[in-house]
């Protein structure tokens, strides 16, 4: 990127920073100190890189290919950068990226509500990712846009990933992945559609499903689709400075707490909970069926994702 580019990015950001509300109130301690918090013990946990089990093969985000960069997405309205972890309420966050970046309009008109957005439109429609720019401009915004992502318990994230794409009419995630654990797994051959399956109950158990993921090479994260993938392997937080880290256990209250910081709070708000979100609690039930020594091998691959984001390792279900 070119000086004269650079001072057009600069010189939007000025402008956009001027158009903010101004808030009379801070933001309360407790919640900057929990921020302060979170950060911190990624910063640690990265520094000791030797006792995390992380493994990096990057020394800098400078080094890490486009194809590792594809979950970063960039609004450059408000200089905002955004990595998306599947089932963390991503599709919540990409509509609300989508309002502020102004990246998809209807007859000319850019969306103004995030609930307004179609659904199909939400995972498919011309957001700006940050690895489709120029190094230097993903460099340039890297160092100067507010980044921030969200997390959540891993084996909570992993039995809603399992309820969303597998208990669920889905025909490309039937066809690509739901077919193969039948067969492998399940002893089941079929090709059928994905709607004569689910009419049929031919689909695969959450026993068959991490079967699958404990037979994919622990060294080879990226054979891991992105609903299930370590957040820590979509988003390198030892690599990128995220400016807030967002949790599916406090999302409101995260959530409300990213959007003033950002000062963008006068133009989105994040939606309230819906009814049907996974629980920590269903983790028992859902892991009563699954072997002890295969729940300490998986653990073994979301480890890093609990150590980073300080999630209680779930004692009770490696030790029984």
């Amino acid at each position: 990127m070119n000086e004269e580019d650079e001072w057009a990015v600069d010189k939007e950001l000025e402008i956009r920073k001027c158009e903010k509300k101004i808030h009379s109130t801070p933001i309360p301690l407790e919640l900057n100190y929990r921020q302060y918090a979170r950060k911190k013990r990624i910063w640690d946990l990265c520094e000791s890189n030797g006792t995390l089990g992380i493994n990096e093969k990057w020394r800098s985000v400078d080094e890490v290919p486009n194809s590792e960069l594809s979950n970063l997405l960039v609004d450059d309205r408000h200089g905002i950068i955004y990595c998306y972890v599947p089932k963390v309420a991503c599709s919540e966050w990409k509509r609300i990226m989508i309002v502020l970046s102004e990246s998809l309009k209807v007859d000319g008109v850019p969306y103004r509500h995030p609930s307004d957005i179609p659904e199909e439109q939400i995972h498919g429609n011309p957001k700006q990712y940050l690895n489709q720019y120029p190094r230097k401009v993903m460099k340039h915004k890297l160092q100067h846009y507010k980044k921030f992502m969200f997390v959540r318990d891993p084996f909570v994230r992993l039995i809603s990933a399992f309820r969303d794409k597998f208990l669920k009419e889905n025909q490309p995630f039937y066809k690509y992945v739901a077919v193969d654990i039948l067969k492998r797994f399940g002893n089941i051959s079929t090709s059928a559609s994905a709607k004569k399956a689910f009419a049929a109950g031919i689909v695969p158990s959450f026993s068959n499903f991490i079967q699958y993921i404990l037979s994919l090479p622990a060294e080879k994260y990226t054979l891991l689709d992105e609903h299930w993938r370590q957040a820590a392997h979509l988003c390198h937080p030892c690599l990128i400075n995220y400016d807030f880290i967002g949790k599916m256990e406090t999302v409101e209250q995260d959530a409300a707490q990213l959007l003033r910081m950002l000062q963008v709070d006068n133009i989105v708000q994040f939606p309230k909970s819906r009814s049907n979100i996974t629980d920590k609690s269903w983790i028992k039930i859902w892991f009563s069926g699954i072997p002890t020594k295969w729940r300490r091998k998986l653990y073994k691959i979301y480890g890093t994702d609990y150590k980073l984001f300080g999630y209680r390792n779930p004692e009770e279900l490696l030790h029984m």
